[in-house]
């Protein structure tokens, strides 16, 4: 339970105190590192002759690029950056119990974020390409018998983002604590690998994916 727990790690002395907790520290970390990372895969790139870094990078992003793209088409191209970016964060989140620090994904308050973040780009997503009226419209259809539950899929959507990657993370690490308990040596290894490797991958791959179809659904 104190795993579980979301522990304030210190707190701001202005308001009379702001909490900072761990996830959020966890996160800050997160992203220092992809800035260092961007900053140093990003420098001295050539047109010609370009160096083994830049074609390893330039193929793990024009691969994930060509991924988004062929789901969401030339429409909807201008969210690629997001979805990428998100995917990144959440796959650093779930494997960095592997340094010893606290999985962000853990809060279910990191999870509600991002989730609320998908869900507010897939709403602008319709408006941008149908205009108000037309996105407005486009809730009753195909029929306007259902517009309460074309309404009612709004807060669906991301309470089901939210917690499909909370509680996936949440399972994997009981049943990690199990396993160290049950054979605390040699057993927990190749779960370990499992869980924090492999699942957080497929964790993240399973969220900006469910957000891609979301956004071509509605820009549809």
């Amino acid at each position: 339970m104190e795993e579980l727990n979301c522990e304030t790690a210190f707190t701001i002395p202005v308001f009379g105190g702001i909490p900072v907790a761990e996830s959020v520290v966890v996160t800050w970390v997160i992203m220092a590192v992809l800035i260092v990372a961007g900053i140093f895969l990003g420098r001295n790139l050539k047109v010609e002759n370009p160096g083994k870094r830049q074609i390893a990078v330039e193929t793990v992003v024009g691969g994930l690029h060509d991924f988004f793209y062929e789901l969401l088409g030339e429409d909807g191209k201008r969210y690629i950056p997001y979805l990428m970016t998100v995917g990144t964060y959440i796959m650093i989140s779930n494997m960095i119990g592997l340094f010893g620090l606290k999985s962000p994904t853990k809060d279910v308050g990191v999870t509600g974020a991002l989730a609320l973040m998908s869900i507010v780009l897939i709403e602008y997503s319709g408006v941008h390409q149908k205009g108000a009226k037309g996105f407005l419209k486009s809730f009753a259809e195909p029929i306007p018998i259902m517009l309460p539950m074309n309404i009612l899929e709004v807060f669906i959507r991301p309470l089901s983002l939210c917690m499909r990657l909370f509680g996936n993370i949440l399972g994997a690490f009981v049943i990690m604590e199990l396993l160290k308990i049950v054979a605390p040596l040699l057993v927990p290894i190749p779960f370990s690998l499992y869980f924090d490797l492999f699942d957080g991958f497929i964790q993240a791959y399973v969220f900006v994916f469910l957000t891609s179809l979301f956004i071509k659904e509605t820009i549809e």
